[in-house]
């Protein structure tokens, strides 16, 4: 008779670790530094590099932590007395001389603001979104 040794299923895996969108962006960030290794940031960060390409890649397409279809959420916007200016939390200030925005939520609405359009027309519409 021989004894049995009894191994444990899953005794050597990992649990994934869901990393928030601030978390990608900083890691990602860190790889931008003069100097700093891909690998690097990512073996410290407790990352495959891998990963870490991906989350650059989207990064750069502007996509990296972008909710799913259904789970939009929107950004608050700060119109200023010059109708030229628009100021968003955490980014220096807009300043357009002419132009348009154009605003698309699949499913709900599309928008598009030309210059010289009444901010506070602009105010209500975007209101209106949040309603």
């Amino acid at each position: 008779m021989s004894d049995a040794v009894a191994v444990e299923a899953g005794a050597h895996t990992r649990k994934r670790l869901r990393r928030t969108p601030d978390e990608k962006r900083r890691i990602v960030e860190a790889t931008f530094v003069p100097g700093a290794s891909i690998a690097r940031v990512a073996r410290e960060h407790g990352v495959n590099a891998n990963q870490v390409f991906q989350w650059r890649y989207e990064y750069r397409k502007g996509t990296l932590g972008v909710r799913q279809q259904g789970q939009t959420k929107l950004m608050p916007v700060t119109v200023t007395a010059d109708p030229n200016s628009v100021t968003l939390p955490g980014i220096a200030p807009i300043i357009a001389a002419s132009g348009s925005i154009h605003i698309e939520l699949p499913g709900r609405a599309v928008i598009s603001v030309e210059a010289g359009v009444d901010p506070e027309l602009v105010r209500t519409v975007l209101g209106s979104l949040l309603q």
